[in-house]
């Protein structure tokens, strides 16, 4: 994959799927599937078994993954795309919505 628009800790919104419109945090992201974690997004039931580690088992609910595709970075409250400009020396982050750097 090309260099990633999104990093861990940015906001962002699902643009499609069952969570559409849903903001948080980027938790995980796995370049090699081109997957994302959002928190709170896609929440999934995993049921564990009893072990040695976890005596009771029981039921789980996790974040499960977004195709990247899927999530649009927000920057303040509006969801944009983003794009790359050399500035100082150095390659930053820029939102296509208004041209400020992101942090």
């Amino acid at each position: 994959m090309a260099t990633s628009k999104i990093k861990v800790g940015d906001t962002v919104k699902v643009i499609a799927g069952k969570d559409k419109g849903h903001e948080g945090k980027i938790l995980k992201i796995d370049r090699k599937t081109g997957r994302v974690i959002v928190e709170g997004a896609n929440m999934i039931t995993k049921h564990n078994k009893q072990s040695a580690q976890n005596p009771n088992g029981g039921i789980v609910h996790k974040e499960g993954t977004i195709d990247i595709s899927n999530v649009m970075l927000v920057k303040d409250g509006k969801a944009t795309r983003v794009g790359f400009e050399v500035k100082d020396g150095k390659k930053v982050r820029v939102a296509k919505i208004d041209g400020s750097v992101i942090g």
